[in-house]
């Protein structure tokens, strides 16, 4: 009877180690209900949030006659340059036919100089990304160092200095530590210049030198609170049963880090990655004043400030579509730390 149980319940070991077959099928099922379900909560907000932009510059009260004609123009000039540019229309149609040129790209010509918005905003956000971009790379790879470090040596001094150093960090506005670089590394050390800009394929040696600072400036409360996040999580993470468990199993140190802490414990941290990645982007207005930039947050004041609709309405879509993309690069990315939740899918 023994012998009998012992046979009914023996697994062949060739049969476990090869893979189930159609294991592709299920896999691809998730991700396209995932990307069907991103595209049913993206699309309706996308709309949402460009007609609440395109709303706000037709009840401004602003008209492009007043900006063109000047003061002289009369009700009758006024009346005729509406109806050129169709803005004498009933608002939804009016909207309807702004989105089908957004959605090309097409976000018409600003009313100052008439030159295309689309073209400005390319010019604008290749310094903007430069920029946000750097500050990025440098906000993910000391944020990393300092929150992983912190969490793995938790209660020694360097996890007090990182908290020490992310609060004092955390409370500086840019502008201040902007000042701040630009005293230290441009007048007492004059190691770099302290304003301009030039195209990487003119001179990429230039190019980096010169979006350093500003780079800087931008990044270091993103480092903050990529740290701190960073670091509450894998804390966390650590006093979980499953660490215990990989521990009790043999497994090392940095198996049990990367392998288990991290994937779990990372997802506040890429949260907030996601929502700085737009607020690089879009909130350098400051930053690139004081270094003489005329980045993509310059020139979307600037056009608020001149009363410039098209050119705001065209900024605004832009940052729009930062923050969806970068919130379905976190969902995509917290879908492939978390298998429980892909699995779910």
């Amino acid at each position: 009877m023994t012998a009998t149980v012992v046979e009914s319940t023996w697994v062949n070991p060739a049969a476990v180690a090869r893979p189930a077959r159609g294991g592709a099928v299920p896999a691809v099922a998730g991700a396209a209900r995932w990307l069907l379900r991103t595209l049913a909560l993206t699309v309706p907000v996308f709309l949402f949030a460009t007609f609440l932009t395109f709303l706000l510059g037709a009840v401004s009260g602003l008209s492009p006659a007043g900006l063109l004609l000047g003061d002289a123009a009369t009700p009758a000039d006024v009346a005729r340059v509406r109806a050129e540019l169709g803005l004498d229309r009933p608002v939804l149609v009016q909207y309807v036919d702004w989105l089908s040129h957004v959605v090309r790209g097409d976000f018409g010509s600003s009313w100052l100089n008439g030159v295309s918005v689309s073209s400005q905003i390319g010019d604008r956000l290749s310094v903007s990304l430069s920029v946000a971009g750097f500050a990025l790379l440098i906000a993910v790879v000391a944020g990393t160092a300092l929150g992983v470090g912190a969490a793995v040596w938790r209660g020694t001094w360097f996890d007090r200095a990182v908290t020490v150093f992310c609060s004092v960090v955390a409370a500086l506005p840019p502008f201040v530590v902007a000042v701040a670089l630009i005293v230290v590394f441009s007048v007492l050390l004059p190691l770099v210049p302290s304003a301009g800009y030039v195209p990487f394929d003119q001179d990429p040696g230039m190019w980096l030198t010169l979006i350093t600072l500003p780079a800087v400036a931008l990044s270091l409360d993103a480092v903050a609170d990529i740290a701190r996040q960073l670091r509450t999580g894998l804390a966390g993470a650590y006093r979980e049963n499953y660490v215990l468990g990989a521990v009790v199993r043999g497994l090392g140190p940095r198996r049990i880090l990367f392998n288990h802490v991290l994937r779990n414990g990372a997802g506040p941290a890429l949260s907030v990655l996601g929502l700085r990645i737009p607020m690089l982007v879009g909130g350098a207005v400051v930053t690139e004043s004081i270094f003489g930039m005329s980045g993509f947050g310059r020139f979307a004041a600037d056009g608020a400030l001149r009363g410039d609709v098209p050119v705001v309405q065209g900024t605004l879509v832009v940052a729009i579509v930062l923050v969806l993309v970068a919130n379905t690069i976190v969902d995509a990315l917290l879908l492939r730390l978390r298998p429980a939740a892909r699995r779910r899918s």
